[in-house]
């Protein structure tokens, strides 16, 4: 009589069966492992399953049992700890260079490194319809591209959009519009991950200079024959420095800025600048600190949010251009 072939993959539906129906605080009796097993079209003896145990646990799986009238197995340890898996899936979730459709097949997928009873736990998680995601599902795809560049050491070509109005029809429509015909050409260095925003850092071989471009507005990127420039000027380039100077990575100039701040403030300057910062104490409530920023809006923006708690005192542009700023927002507002 033939043996059923199915005998052959006992094993492995074994710990498939231990993986997902099992963990610390559930588990099974060799009776129901055999139920599991026969629904998959195995059978298999009682002695035989404790040599099978015996030998996932040679293979590295941590098999356990509990100590009680009924005997259970459980896998006690995984590659992933639950706590590690809600990291993240709060970790996608909050992302917003992913889409929505990928964000739920990711957390689908991470449901499956763990028990269907952890999984659950980790389905309450999921609330990324509310939040606000990126709608480039050619993301992905965009950044395996500039990564084979880099590693390639290759010149990238793309087209580059953003979203207006169109108001010519009767309706206003969002649509997205290429910033530069022809597109564009860089040499991809690094990507960053910023503001919960994917960016790459590339080189402007035209412009002379580092430039940055979100992943998400990339589209129809091709890899050059071209290898890449600007060799020299990242060979001592600070990609954390770079971010924190960037402010969310919009444009402006950069500028060595001299900062007034209060002393309650000190946690703020370093989240934003790090703890590698000199400061001098300026009175007995505030101290002054300078730091290399980008002067953009949002630069600015962070400033006001402080509510006067960080002032800047140089160079007197920059504070001009401060003010000029909110007096700015107080004419929208058609203030008398």
């Amino acid at each position: 009589m033939s043996r059923n072939p199915m005998q052959k993959q006992k094993l492995l539906f074994l710990r498939k069966i231990l993986l997902e129906k099992t963990d610390e605080n559930h588990g099974l009796t060799t009776t129901e492992i055999l139920s599991e097993l026969a629904s998959y079209g195995i059978s298999a003896e009682r002695k035989s399953l404790y040599d099978d145990l015996q030998v996932l646990e040679k293979f590295g799986m941590d098999i356990c049992k509990t100590k009680s009238s009924t005997v259970k197995y459980y896998v006690a340890s995984r590659k992933f700890e639950l706590p590690e898996l809600k990291l993240l899936v709060d970790a996608i979730q909050s992302s917003k260079f992913i889409t929505e459709k990928k964000s739920l097949s990711l957390i689908h997928k991470l449901e499956g490194l763990a028990s269907v009873y952890d999984g659950k736990e980790l389905q309450r998680q999921v609330f990324v319809s509310n939040r606000a995601k990126t709608m480039n599902e050619r993301i992905y795809y965009s950044v395996d591209k500039i990564q084979n560049a880099i590693a390639l050491n290759r010149k990238i070509s793309f087209k580059y959009y953003r979203w207006e109005l169109d108001f010519s029809g009767a309706e206003r429509i969002v649509k997205r519009e290429k910033i530069k015909d022809g597109g564009y050409v860089a040499s991809p260095w690094a990507l960053c991950w910023d503001d919960e925003n994917y960016y790459l850092i590339g080189y402007d071989t035209s412009a002379d200079c580092i430039k940055h471009y979100r992943v998400d507005k990339m589209d129809e990127i091709m890899i050059l024959d071209e290898e890449r420039d600007g060799g020299k000027t990242f060979e001592k380039f600070d990609l954390a420095g770079y971010s924190k100077g960037v402010f969310s990575m919009f444009g402006g100039e950069e500028k060595s800025v001299k900062l007034s701040v209060d002393n309650d403030c000190i946690g703020v300057i370093v989240d934003r600048f790090g703890k590698n910062i000199f400061v001098t104490k300026e009175s007995d409530t505030a101290f002054s600190v300078s730091v290399n920023v980008v002067t953009s809006k949002q630069f600015y923006a962070w400033v006001f949010g402080l509510g006067g708690k960080v002032r800047i005192v140089a160079p007197d542009d920059v504070v001009d251009e401060f003010l000029n700023q909110l007096e700015n927002v107080k004419n929208s507002f058609n203030l008398s």
